[in-house]
């Protein structure tokens, strides 16, 4: 992997495009109007500071719509802080990867902007090779065994977190815990209760990168060598070599598409298509005499399929299936719709992997040598290898887990209500980790002593006040990108998830020069389509998706995998050759064009769009909105 890298140096370092140009300064983005003292809600490590101005103007910022679209909730740091170390910390000190530093992180009127690190001193690259070979050799030889314990860790994990349970202080301790002696009491039960519910975020935070950076790594490499080998291939002929594997992310889909198969066969369709409301239609189903059946196979999908964030799930705002409902029953019924005309609801799989034969076979052809050609199996071997963890890590953790985990602090919200802290369990969400922890000592002092804790009267108008900080900030969309313009891009997260290249930074470097008709951004899933433009920017709208539309978006989630059957194209903001937006796209069939920077700004509903998925390319055809 490391033979194949190549060596970035002073003379080969790309131009700008837009020679002397550069983003606005961090330190020049003032504070909107309403949102005086935002800072505050955050920790200070992550602010700009005059004490690292230097520093922090001379880097280049990306604001990571990909996982926090929306201002951060105090609480909800806790995610971004915690793959600021668990990310960074496995290519800077794990393994190391030659060329990639950590990824440094900013809070910039509540948005969330990152900077990934490059390594360009040549003795430094050779050094960390060495050892990264090593290291990074050991999981590549055994990991298939490592992926096998990773998940047996992740699901212990996750049984752990589910056995957590927070309820209100007694009004008066059990006399069992009088008379078994332990010697403690509810007051340290609630502040460890809490402890192991933090320690399980991070624990399960090492463990979602243990492998992750391995695997972007490879395919970057088998990317990097295809470039090399096969000058003007495009990223999605590099990507339809590793597609057609069965990934966990379409699982959930699949499970909704087997339950609209099970509705025709036992003659719920009916019944399910005349109940738009889910709870409406699981109450008409059970009164039919064979809906006991089919609400046995429901509940068996639901536990642990439907545990699926409908975003990226870093957001306790991102609720999951098992939430609401209304996302997958809609999917549903469009799935028994096409079954009663007859049509094939399967995801086109066969036709995919013989694409990947086709390709891989016809591109092999093209090398010279044996040796390239042992290199190209090689690689091409290795990155269908490492896929499957690449995307099937992500049901794990930021599904399964980040979803249970959201549920579980909301159960924490519901203790501060009953003692009169809170007037809402979601309003735990304003509150930073560290201040839950404070307010929970207090919350027991008071229990304790029977005074009134101070929390009472100090909560509830910070968190009003949060509120409407919070409520300044997102009205005032964040920048794409602040600083100065990278000389390289080297970190396999940066490149391959947020598909951050120097030639998207040159695209959004000369975006002001552009009337606004056509963006450019990564070619994702190849193909072409016209049709109206539907800007999604919360995951409340999917609803409104109508058949035909183009979906426009930040990103999506591998949730919204349902509504990709009814669309016939998708755009996004953020994103990269490795983003689930192209992920999905390609797996449907769908054309995709990611790493825009500006659709959802620059697009408007109604609007009359074309998508090239091949040449990276969307063109506004008619200017009319809804």
């Amino acid at each position: 992997m490391t033979s194949t890298t190549p060596r970035p140096t002073a003379d080969d370092a790309p131009a700008p495009a837009v020679p002397g140009k550069r983003f606005p300064s961090p330190f020049s983005i003032e504070t909107p109007p309403g949102a005086e003292g935002w800072q505050s809600m955050y920790p200070y490590y992550a602010l700009l500071s005059n004490e690292r101005r230097e520093f922090d103007d001379g880097k280049f910022w990306f604001f990571d719509g990909m996982h926090n679209p929306e201002p951060l909730y105090p609480f909800d740091t806790i995610m971004t802080e915690n793959w600021w170390v668990a990310v960074s910390q496995m290519s800077t000190r794990v393994w190391p990867i030659p060329l990639a530093g950590g990824i440094d992180h900013r809070i910039i009127n509540g948005y969330l902007y990152v900077s990934p690190n490059a390594i360009t001193d040549q003795q430094a690259i050779a050094e960390r090779a060495e050892e990264f070979t090593r290291r990074a050799g050991h999981y590549y030889e055994n990991w298939d065994k490592i992926y096998e314990q990773w998940v047996a860790k992740a699901t212990d994990c996750i049984k752990r977190l589910e056995a957590i349970r927070f309820a209100p202080l007694p009004d008066r301790e059990p006399e069992s815990r009088v008379f078994d002696h332990r010697g403690l009491y509810s007051s340290y039960d609630l502040l460890r209760d809490y402890g192991r519910l933090i320690d399980n975020l991070f624990e399960m935070g090492s463990y979602h990168f243990e492998m992750l950076n391995l695997g972007y790594g490879a395919y970057l490499t088998f990317r990097e060598f295809c470039q090399a080998a096969f000058p003007g291939i495009t990223d999605q002929t590099i990507a339809s070599m590793v597609s057609g594997i069965d990934i966990m992310l379409f699982r959930p889909d699949d499970e909704v598409r087997a339950l609209a198969k099970l509705a025709v066969e036992l003659g719920l369709s009916d019944v399910l298509l005349a109940e738009e409301d889910p709870d409406a239609a699981l109450a008409a189903v059970a009164r039919h005499p064979k809906g006991e059946q089919w609400l046995e196979g429901f509940e068996k999908a639901k536990d642990p399929w439907f545990w699926f964030s409908t975003g990226a799930g870093y957001q306790h705002s991102d609720r999951a299936w098992i939430d609401d409902l209304r996302l997958p029953f809609t999917a549903m019924r469009g799935y028994i719709t096409s079954l009663l005309a007859g049509e094939d609801i399967r995801r086109p799989l066969d036709e995919i992997l013989a694409e990947r034969v086709r390709v891989t076979e016809e591109y092999r052809s093209y090398l010279p040598t044996d040796a390239d050609r042992e290199s190209f199996d090689g690689l091409v071997e290795l990155a269908r290898r490492v896929f499957p963890f690449v995307e099937n890590h992500n049901f794990y953790v930021e599904h399964w887990h980040h979803s249970l985990f959201f549920s579980k602090v909301r159960e924490l919200g519901d203790v501060f209500v009953a003692h009169d802290f809170l007037d809402d369990r979601e309003d735990i969400f304003y509150l930073h980790r560290n201040e839950i922890y404070s307010a929970l000592y207090d919350l027991n002092i008071g229990w304790a002593t029977g005074t009134e804790a101070r929390g009472v009267t100090y909560w509830r108008p910070e968190v009003e006040r949060r509120k409407r900080i919070r409520e300044a900030l997102k009205a005032h969309p964040p920048l794409p990108a602040l600083g100065v313009p990278p000389e390289y891009i080297t970190e396999p997260l940066t490149v391959m998830l947020w598909g951050i290249t120097q030639e998207s930074v040159q695209e959004w470097l000369g975006s002001g020069d552009s009337d606004g008709s056509e963006l450019r951004g990564v070619a994702a899933s190849a193909g072409k389509a016209t049709g109206r433009a539907r800007v999604i920017v919360d995951p409340e709208q999917l609803h409104e998706v109508q058949d035909g539309e183009i979906l426009v978006c930040r990103i999506t989630a591998p949730s919204w995998a349902p509504v990709f059957s009814r669309l016939s194209a998708a755009v996004s903001d953020v994103g990269g050759i490795m983003a689930h937006t192209a992920i999905v796209c390609r797996e449907y069939g769908l054309p995709a064009v990611v790493g825009t920077g500006f659709a959802t700004t620059a697009l408007r509903t109604g609007q009359l769009i074309e998508v090239d998925g091949s040449a990276g390319t969307v063109r506004v055809l008619e200017d009319v909105s809804a």
